[in-house]
């Protein structure tokens, strides 16, 4: 009785939290949120059920949500293994007046949620999760006395090889939760899409995606090939690559890109693992560049056999995304892989840079030939402003809409 009371109070409060989300945003996330969290609750909100001996005693590292810059870009270091992600539409309330309500109540949300003390945990220990928020260009644009070249107020362009519904292109809000323990992810994705939900907010879509465990190296993706292995490494990179230092309304922030990228895997393994290395550039089985060296090494693009033949062939990844090919800066990639059925696989591309046009650039020349791309279709897409970071005293999004 005492466990049944405890679920049935839990599944009281998720509804709770939950009502007001629209069905189609329920049908393409908050339903998967919600099913896990009602899960998080029957396993963890038990505090009179003895634990499992087998059970896990220590969670992993909490990582503080506020401070100058937002929690779930370059903290943790590592990117955790659980993504859940989703992309709003606020309606009719786009003023910043509205928009910067809105985003002072999701910044104290947040440090509930992260600080374990917001109800819809359950009972769980936030452990390392964290919840990242951006603002989509139109929203950004509509900022009176806006600079019109202000970072996050342009649009992406269209891209070869995409299959993206209107509703799932664009948006106003981008809300990415991250964390080691799912059930956590699936809390604090629905307490902040709460939040959202209560302005009016609509979920244009989202997504659930997963990598390997932390390791001293690249976690692998789908295909069996480490990912986003060129990255900025260090604070003078990220300084350089990444964050943004003014004008002083986005300073702390950065410009992120998100896409959902459907790769046809079983085709490409179906193909010798030799050419699967020469479509990526890199060794299968421990990511090392086909130029030579051990995975950390850099691509060598000059590197040629005896014969004169390219090492790393013309039209692999490894080379068409190179920053020295695309004349480009350096993008902070922290993906995911995801599988919503036997058809529709791949990875949750996500990406994170001081200038929009670090994207654009690489995904042209990718457009212009690549062997990888030719596995790939992008069936959702946006940009969005990755607001700088708030504490008490500095809501979120106070610097760009006001408090």
């Amino acid at each position: 009785m005492l466990v049944t009371n405890a679920i049935k109070k839990c599944q009281n409060g998720v509804m709770n939290q939950l009502t007001g989300i629209p069905r189609r945003g329920l049908l393409m996330g908050g339903a998967l949120a919600a099913a896990a969290t009602l899960t998080a609750c029957r396993s963890q909100d038990l505090s009179s059920v003895p634990a499992s001996p087998t059970a896990p005693q220590d969670s992993a590292a909490p990582v503080g949500a506020t401070g100058p810059v937002q929690a779930g870009v370059d903290r943790p270091g590592t990117p955790q293994e659980h993504l859940g992600l989703a992309v709003f539409d606020l309606g009719s309330e786009r003023e910043p007046s509205a928009v910067a309500r809105l985003l002072a109540e999701l910044g104290r949300t947040i440090g509930e949620v992260t600080g374990g003390r917001h109800q819809q945990m359950a009972g769980l220990a936030p452990g390392d999760v964290t919840v990242t928020v951006g603002v989509g260009p139109a929203l950004v644009a509509g900022v009176p006395g806006v600079r019109s070249d202000l970072p996050g107020a342009a649009q992406l362009p269209r891209f070869a090889r995409e299959q993206i519904p209107d509703a799932a292109r664009d948006g106003d809000v981008l809300l990415q939760v991250c964390g080691s323990d799912p059930l956590v992810v699936s809390c604090a994705e629905a307490a902040c899409s709460a939040v959202l939900a209560g302005a009016g907010a609509q979920v244009r879509w989202s997504q659930r995606g997963f990598r390997p465990p932390a390791g001293p190296h690249a976690g692998r993706n789908l295909l069996g090939f480490p990912d986003g292995i060129i990255v900025p490494k260090g604070p003078e990179q990220m300084r350089r690559e990444v964050w943004l230092d003014g004008p002083e309304p986005v300073t702390g922030g950065t410009v992120a890109v998100v896409r959902r990228l459907r790769i046809d895997t079983d085709r490409f393994l179906a193909q010798p693992v030799r050419r699967q290395e020469e479509a990526i550039g890199r060794r299968r089985a421990d990511g090392a560049p086909l130029s030579g060296g051990d995975a950390e090494a850099e691509v060598d693009l000059g590197a040629k056999t005896p014969d004169g033949r390219y090492l790393v062939p013309p039209m692999a990844h490894a080379r068409r995304a190179n920053p020295l090919t695309s004349g480009s800066g350096l993008m902070l990639r922290r993906s995911y892989s995801y599988r919503n059925g036997p058809e529709d696989a791949g990875l949750v591309f996500i990406s994170f840079q001081r200038e929009l046009r670090t994207f654009v650039a690489t995904q042209q020349r990718l457009d212009e030939g690549d062997d990888l791309m030719a596995f790939t279709t992008a069936t959702a897409s946006g940009t969005f402003l990755v607001l700088p970071g708030f504490d008490a005293q500095r809501p979120l999004g106070s610097a760009l809409f006001g408090t």
